[in-house]
């Protein structure tokens, strides 16, 4: 049976890139919902009904775990899910918590970039409340980023104008650690720690993400059986031009070299 991996688009990539590395015998299918593109920018109750469309569709082709690895979804309807679903669910967060314990005896501050709709959404505020009892935390939308890497334009020509016009307000020296709350971000982590000045951290939850897969997977006793095929699907219809599948490789590569795997 497959794992299956949600995202609004092609950034749940960089979690899948994670759950193959540490679970390298499992097959896949990756779900983008692009014809509902943004997420980040849509109402709560909106983006429910897309969630649930794409989540019965993968249900039905019998995968043994969902990935939802996009942090806006995760936000939207993870909680509903759970409910619903009797598959094991594993969703994504900001990494707010490990920023703040990293940063906090450093006397340093943690910027957070994410959607609007994940900045915006209770459990982001209940999780920040939770951690953050020094107010380390400052929150920044980015919805660029999202364009540009669905637009597989990674130029650090057409990145870097954008980042210094958002960051242009902050004191960039003040930050210890940099949260990557989106999960497009990730691909663009080597061109934002260019930004930030030499030892400022830039993680995201990616990893995270992986490891409570693979703990959930072993401990149901549901590890292995595939070869990291991965099958792929645009909102529901699979995706076989040879252009799309070239982007896909070249993205799974392109984090490859970041993560210097």
């Amino acid at each position: 049976m497959n794992i299956a991996v949600f995202d609004s688009g092609v950034g749940g990539m960089t979690v899948l890139h994670q759950i193959r590395k540490l679970l390298p015998n499992e097959n896949f299918l990756y779900y983008a919902d692009t014809a509902h593109l943004p997420y980040g920018e849509k109402p709560k109750d909106e983006l429910k009904k897309y969630i649930f469309e794409a989540v019965d569709f993968l249900v039905a082709h019998e995968i043994k775990a969902l990935v939802v690895a996009c942090n806006t979804a995760t936000s939207a309807a993870i909680e509903d899910l759970r409910k619903n679903y009797s598959i094991p669910i594993i969703g994504i967060e900001p990494a707010v918590k490990p920023a703040v314990i990293e940063t906090e005896p450093k006397k340093k501050k943690v910027l957070v970039m994410a959607t609007r709709t994940t900045l915006k959404e209770e459990k982001y505020h209940r999780l920040v409340e939770r951690i953050d009892k020094h107010d380390l935390v400052d929150p920044l939308p980015m919805p660029k980023l999202v364009e540009l890497a669905e637009a597989f334009d990674f130029d650090p020509e057409h990145v870097i104008p954008y980042l210094k016009e958002q960051l242009k307000p902050f004191d960039l020296t003040q930050y210890g650690t940099v949260v990557l709350g989106c999960t497009h971000f990730p691909i663009f982590k080597d061109i934002i720690e260019q930004i930030f000045p030499k030892g400022t951290h830039v993680i995201d939850g990616g990893l995270g993400t992986a490891m409570n897969l693979k703990r959930t997977l072993e401990r149901l006793h549901q590890t292995g059986g595939g070869n990291g095929k991965i099958i792929f699907y645009k909102s529901g219809v699979k995706v076989e031009d040879s252009e799309t599948l070239k982007h896909y490789a070249d993205l799974l590569e392109r984090l490859d070299t970041i993560s210097g795997s």
